[in-house]
């Protein structure tokens, strides 16, 4: 948290922030537009914050992207606010930045450390009886590129042609396309019909998994989750539930218990 106050105390850094809040996977060219300061100073105000654990960052192409990353601020949110009040602190949080920051960007980009191996993080990701546990779902796949993905949640299996691994290069990389938004699906977790619609009606979208080995014992798990329109029902849906279920892997991994 030392790291992360320090950060935080710059005020251009803090505009950084700001930036991508408003507009998440930038580039340096980009955040340079944002501040009037030399490429250099602006790099090195990156590196604190990523050093911070603020943001994270992605490669697209020649081009490195950066993506705002809550989880340090949720962790001091944590601390210092108990739980029964942090539900009420959190609802005008997002009823705040809905009105003063309308959903602009395309992608979903979270990042944690755990203190676990690349090797049993894999088998968390992929394992049927592991996701199970932290996650409610059965994922059932070779998972090798190609093949096909298997959601079993409860009573409930869905399944689709275009639910398919992307990528596999373990214990490194994972990414599969999104689980399809079938009738049973909704009625199993209490969607109503006009909703499911509007999430069948968008684009399928896909999900990576990387994960990078520290010298501490830990593995850095970034979560990507892209191919959103603007203005995404979808988007908006996973961006609540992914880290509530990566606190809950992260936590059984760590403690052997989910949350």
């Amino acid at each position: 948290m030392d790291e992360v106050f320090r950060a935080l105390a710059d005020p251009s850094r803090r505009r950084l922030l700001d930036s991508l809040q408003r507009t998440n996977g930038q580039t340096l060219r980009d955040l340079c537009g944002e501040l009037d300061m030399a490429r250099q100073s602006v790099s090195k105000h990156l590196a604190v914050l990523e050093a911070a654990g603020l943001i994270t960052t992605t490669r697209r192409g020649r081009e490195k992207l950066h993506h705002l990353n809550s989880a340090p601020i949720a962790a001091i949110t944590d601390r210092w606010i108990s739980r029964y009040h942090q539900r009420h602190a959190h609802a005008l949080h997002e009823l705040a930045t809905t009105l003063e920051n309308p959903m602009s960007d395309t992608d979903f980009v979270y990042q944690t450390h755990i203190r676990t191996t690349p090797e049993q993080l894999w088998q968390a990701l992929t394992d049927p009886e592991f996701t199970r546990r932290y996650w409610g779902v059965s994922l059932h796949s070779d998972w090798n590129p190609g093949s096909p993905v298997t959601w079993q949640e409860k009573e409930t299996t869905i399944s689709d042609p275009e639910q398919v691994v992307v990528e596999s290069d373990p214990p490194r990389r994972l990414a599969d396309t999104w689980h399809t938004f079938t009738p049973d699906w909704a009625e199993g977790v209490g969607i109503e019909e006009d909703l499911r619609a509007r999430l069948a009606a968008e684009p399928r979208t896909t999900v990576t998994f990387d994960l990078e080995p520290t010298d501490a014992g830990t593995v850095v798990l970034t979560v990507t989750h892209t191919g959103f329109t603007p203005g995404s029902t979808v988007r908006s849906m996973i961006s609540q539930g992914w880290p509530e279920l990566l606190s809950s892997l992260k936590t059984l991994l760590e403690t052997g218990q989910p949350l």
